[in-house]
């Protein structure tokens, strides 16, 4: 319920009485569970970042070949990022305008995310597809990059530039996958 009145009403415009009334708590109840709305706010970015979570897992789970599933752990990384934002109303607004917030709220997932590109790598590396000097720091690097690319993906303004959200993805799996330098 918070979620909602989050997206409809905007964080700063929903009150602690708000989400009581919505919940059918009282407001010592909520604040039994919660010390204030910026926890609630912090429990709603972490189920959405569990829904986005739960879709990548799959994807690190299935049974194929290392780099096909980084060319759809990438695809469904941004596409699940958008649906988060594009769920939450005027949470999209607020999570253009404050960058230290939306940092906050990437703490939440980075760590998961680099864990599950690092299995990913891990496989590729066993299977014979990649050869990485460090796991760990390269899932960091990817996990990052992905995060810095989230904003220009949902607000689609690469096209301004020529390039759609499916150049931005097929651009950063060749960068990946097929590095920058001229095969010989």
């Amino acid at each position: 319920m918070a979620r909602q009145l989050f997206a409809r009403k905007g964080v700063e415009n929903t009150t602690m009485n708000d989400i009581a009334s919505a919940s059918e708590k009282g407001r010592r109840t909520i604040y039994t569970y919660f010390k204030s709305k910026r926890d609630i706010y912090n429990a709603v970015i972490e189920r959405e970042t569990d829904i986005a979570l739960s879709q990548l897992r799959t994807i690190a789970a299935k049974p194929i070949p290392a780099d096909v599933k980084i060319i759809e752990y990438i695809e469904a990384h941004f596409e699940t990022m958008q649906q988060v934002v594009s769920r939450n109303g005027s949470l999209r607004a607020w999570f253009f305008r404050d960058v230290r917030k939306v940092d906050r709220a990437r703490k939440i997932v980075s760590r998961k995310e680099t864990i599950l590109l690092q299995q990913i790598l891990k496989e590729g590396v066993e299977e014979g597809i990649f050869e990485i000097e460090n796991i760990g720091r390269t899932a960091l690097v990817i996990t990052k990059t992905l995060q810095g690319l989230d904003v220009p993906y949902i607000k689609d303004d690469m096209a301004e530039s020529g390039a759609d959200k499916d150049d931005l993805c097929s651009t950063l799996v060749a960068i990946l996958l097929q590095g920058l330098r001229k095969r010989v």
